[in-house]
């Protein structure tokens, strides 16, 4: 992780977002966060030098869940759990990839209803077939979801800086690892 970056904390100390330090500076001047751990390095203006923030908390709590959800990777890692469609196998992120049940060859399409989280061993089985062809059953079937959990943002948790660590624990289940 870059220095020049802050944590942001969800009200309840839950890892939210890494945001830049510029940003971090807005949010604290408006009073939408507070600063819990500075970086020793400081920014100056020609009015004044504040120590550049490493961690800060959001005041206001936020909803548990996303809504209007986008489509991406991660969400659709985050609607099956991390979990591959076909072996039913819990995964971090990195070990895993999304799959589309009607291949894109045969007019398949990038879409909710058609993309499900698979581990690299059972897309390369199912290949550029479906599921059927393949003789793999889907776990549950895709769909689009209208809200998913908060998920923390995805960090090396060996690679933070040393002001990070007490806000950020290993969650494999969660994807970071």
């Amino acid at each position: 992780m870059n220095p020049q970056q802050t944590l942001l904390l969800t009200h309840w100390y839950f890892p939210h977002k890494i945001v830049s330090w510029q940003d971090a500076v807005t949010l604290h001047f408006l009073g939408k966060a507070d600063v819990v751990v500075e970086y020793a390095e400081e920014i100056s203006s020609p009015s004044t030098t504040i120590k550049m923030p490493a961690v800060m908390r959001l005041k206001k709590k936020l909803s548990r869940t996303k809504r209007g959800v986008k489509f991406s990777r991660i969400n659709v890692y985050t609607r099956d759990r991390f979990t591959c469609c076909y072996c039913n196998t819990q995964l971090p992120a990195r070990k895993l990839t999304y799959d589309h049940v009607t291949p894109r060859a045969r007019g398949g399409r990038t879409t909710w209803e058609n993309i499900v989280t698979s581990c690299y061993g059972c897309n390369s089985k199912k290949a550029n077939r479906t599921p059927a062809e393949a003789s793999m059953r889907l776990a549950r079937a895709p769909f689009q979801p209208k809200t998913l959990p908060l998920t923390p943002p995805f960090m090396d948790v060996n690679r933070v800086p040393n002001e990070w660590r007490d806000f950020c624990r290993p969650q494999a289940s969660a994807g970071i690892v």
